[in-house]
C-alpha cells in the first residue's frame, strides 16, 4: 500500500490515509465508514485524525471513529469542532511517533475562517483551500485572506504533493481553460486528467509545480490572466481585484 492514499467518500470527497506499519493517520473523514472498510482491509489502527475545518463532510467520522479506536484529533482551535483532542494554530506541529510523522500547521483562512492546512511527508493536506486549477469558495474569509493563504502555499517547495479534498479537478480544469485558452501546461494537464478519470482513477495528488504554472487562482498577476478578467469586466486593477473577480467568475461557472 502507498503509504499516501486517497480513499474516496460521499460525493466527491476524498479522504487522505497516512500508513506505516500497523498505524495510520485520516485527513477529513467526513465518513466512517470508508475509512474503517480500508483500515480493515490493510490491517490498520487508527492513530490520529486531522481535520482542517468545521464543515460536516470532513469531519461527520469523527464520534464513530473514536468510539472504535480512540485516536487523537487535531483540528483548528478558531473553530467549533465537537471530537478535537488537540487544537491546533498556524505554527504547531502534530506529532504522530507511531508513523515517525510530524505535520506543520499552516493557518490558510478564506474557506473558513479557522481553516488549517498540514504539510507532512513531503504532501500538502490542503482541505478545501487549493484545488488542481482551483480553489475553494469563499464563505467565511474574505478574498485578499483566501489569496493570501494560496500565496502562501505556493510558496512550499515546488516538489510538494498537493492532497486536495475533493475531485473538482475537471471542472476546475474547464473554467482555466476559459482564462488562460493557449497555456500548454494547462492544455496537457486537462489531457492527462480526462484519461484518469476515465479510467476511474483520481486526479489527485497534483505538486506546487503543476499547479502555479497553471491554475488561474495563484496567477493572478500573469498577464494572460489579467487579460482575461479586463475582456470579461472591461478592466482588471491590482491583483486582488484580478482574484476576487476571478472567484465571483468561477462561482457563476
Amino acid at each position: 500500500m502507498e503509504p499516501v492514499q486517497p480513499i474516496a467518500a460521499l460525493q466527491d470527497n476524498y479522504i487522505w490515509m497516512l500508513s506505516r506499519g500497523s498505524h495510520a493517520v485520516v485527513v477529513d473523514p467526513g465518513d466512517a465508514g470508508p475509512v474503517i472498510r480500508c483500515l480493515q482491509q490493510e490491517r490498520l489502527h487508527l492513530a490520529g485524525i486531522l481535520i482542517t475545518h468545521h464543515h460536516l463532510d470532513h469531519r461527520g467520522g469523527i464520534p464513530e471513529l473514536c468510539a472504535r479506536y480512540r485516536p487523537r484529533v487535531y483540528g483548528p482551535h478558531a473553530e467549533n469542532i465537537p471530537g478535537i483532542t488537540h487544537p491546533l494554530a498556524s505554527g504547531d506541529t502534530a506529532q504522530f511517533p507511531e508513523l515517525d510523522l510530524t505535520c506543520e500547521v499552516l493557518a490558510v483562512p478564506g474557506h473558513t475562517r479557522g481553516h488549517l492546512a498540514y504539510l507532512g511527508w513531503e504532501h500538502l493536506f490542503c482541505g478545501d483551500t487549493l484545488f488542481s486549477a482551483g480553489c475553494g469558495r469563499i464563505f467565511e474569509g474574505t478574498p485578499a485572506e483566501m489569496k493570501d493563504s494560496l500565496g502562501r502555499l505556493a510558496e512550499l517547495p515546488e516538489t510538494t504533493e498537493v492532497c486536495c479534498a475533493h475531485e473538482y479537478t475537471e471542472d476546475n480544469l474547464r473554467f482555466a481553460l476559459m482564462v488562460e485558452p493557449a497555456n500548454p501546461i494547462l492544455q496537457k494537464w486537462a489531457e492527462e486528467v480526462t484519461l484518469l478519470r476515465a479510467r476511474g482513477r483520481p486526479s489527485l495528488p497534483s505538486t506546487i509545480a503543476l499547479e502555479k504554472a497553471m491554475n488561474p487562482f495563484l496567477r493572478s498577476s500573469e498577464p494572460s490572466v489579467v487579460e482575461a478578467v479586463c475582456r470579461r469586466r472591461g478592466s482588471a486593477g491590482d491583483p486582488l481585484s484580478v482574484f476576487t473577480a476571478l472567484r465571483k467568475w468561477k462561482d457563476t461557472f
